[in-house]
């Protein structure tokens, strides 16, 4: 036991303050994450829509969500990251307010799509920020320490979701605003006068030259950053059936009450929660990070490839444990990757191309998993998925 004291003690140590105070934040937005989760069982038990209605509604958060990622990119590299994380939050969890409230498809397909475009402003402005407040040789712990606030708070949100479900879906709307305009203001209070580190010495930058890209450069005319932004998204089209399909799948298949499905997505947060840190800490300047990531890929299809194997709910959590490696092994290192790869002037940029990548396969992967279940069922689904992702590679 004193061993593994010393060794997250170590995988921790060296952060700085502002780092831990941004993934506090990060953490008390994500313990609200309630409604994305249930939002395709809330669509259609609730509200009666069709799979592929539900489907459609899911793929038209994900083209808020890209637009919002290329607004915020862009905003972040006009205003501040500043301005537009405390916006993000606060105006965002306001809306879900509004959105309880919305019934036709129309007016709720416009609600959603105003939600993530308001909410997926803050992805790019977050990642500038914790490249800013995370010391240089401390980056992929800083955003590992970032992803881990976010898991701790959706191994949280799903559960209670799930309680809060079970006695009324208005409260998941109730509650997931709340929580990010709680995390809007204090963000706004501590992070207001705070600094981050300065950029090092130029004797120091002269070194780093061959990696950087030209201050000038856009993100859009870097080819080699434009082919791993594809790689991402063909990533994220997989990884993101946890939050769209498979939510449909516990509930239709295995007929999971909103607790068992609160449950089994909040054991993903826990597992990443519990072995980011330390996995990034033992190996993250021992492998190289390409390799890392093409394991992650693969891990993500062989989750998928059992759930086809037999009907077992332990089956369910041994499936969601090897998504929850996969995630830890490519997403960091992912983040890592972009921030290299770009400059200060530019890193917003860059950010936001490298979060439209996930935007865009919240577009396409939410249609295409209900429309393929609802034609040929979830075992298909499944097979596909996985076949694609491992064509990939």
């Amino acid at each position: 036991m004193k061993r593994l004291f010393l060794l997250y003690r170590n995988a921790f140590g060296g952060l700085s303050r502002p780092a831990w105070m941004m993934s506090l934040v990060m953490f008390i937005n994500r313990s609200g994450a309630m409604v994305t989760p249930f939002l395709a069982v809330y669509l259609t038990e609730v509200l009666d829509y069709s799979l592929k209605e539900a489907g459609m509604i899911l793929s038209i958060y994900g083209l808020g969500s890209v637009c919002g990622s290329f607004l915020g990119g862009w905003l972040t590299d006009r205003v501040g990251h500043f301005k537009v994380q405390f916006l993000s939050l606060t105006v965002g969890g306001s809306l879900y307010f509004l959105l309880l409230n919305l019934r036709q498809f129309e007016y709720m397909a416009a609600g959603v799509f105003i939600l993530s475009l308001v909410n997926d402003t803050l992805r790019p402005a977050n990642s500038v920020s914790i490249s800013y407040y995370a010391r240089p040789e401390n980056v992929t712990r800083a955003f590992s320490l970032n992803r881990m606030a976010l898991n701790l708070g959706f191994s949280i949100g799903p559960a209670l979701g799930g309680f809060l479900a079970a006695i009324s879906y208005r409260w998941l709307f109730i509650a997931d605003g709340i929580t990010c305009i709680s995390a809007g203001i204090f963000f706004f209070f501590y992070f207001r006068n705070q600094q981050g580190h300065r950029p090092q010495p130029k004797q120091k930058k002269a070194e780093q030259t061959e990696k950087a890209i030209p201050a000038e450069r856009s993100p859009y005319r870097d080819v080699p950053f434009l082919l791993f932004t594809v790689l991402c998204c063909s990533f994220a089209a997989i990884f993101f059936q946890f939050i769209t399909t498979l939510p449909l799948y516990y509930r239709q298949v295995y007929q999971l009450s909103e607790t068992g499905i609160g449950s089994l997505l909040a054991f993903n947060g826990f597992i990443v929660f519990m072995l980011e840190m330390i996995a990034v800490y033992l190996i993250g300047d021992k492998v190289r990070k390409s390799v890392l990531i093409v394991t992650g890929m693969l891990m993500l299809g062989f989750s998928f490839i059992l759930l086809n194997m037999n009907m077992e709910v332990s089956t369910l959590y041994v499936a969601m444990f090897l998504l929850s490696l996969s995630e830890i092994l490519a997403m960091p290192f992912m983040a890592t990757i972009t921030v290299e790869r770009s400059t200060e002037n530019n890193r917003g940029s860059y950010m936001g191309l490298y979060t439209i990548s996930y935007a865009a396969a919240h577009v396409v992967a939410p249609y295409l998993g209900t429309t393929i279940a609802s034609k040929y069922g979830f075992d298909t689904c499944g097979g596909v998925w996985a076949d694609w992702l491992l064509s990939r590679l």
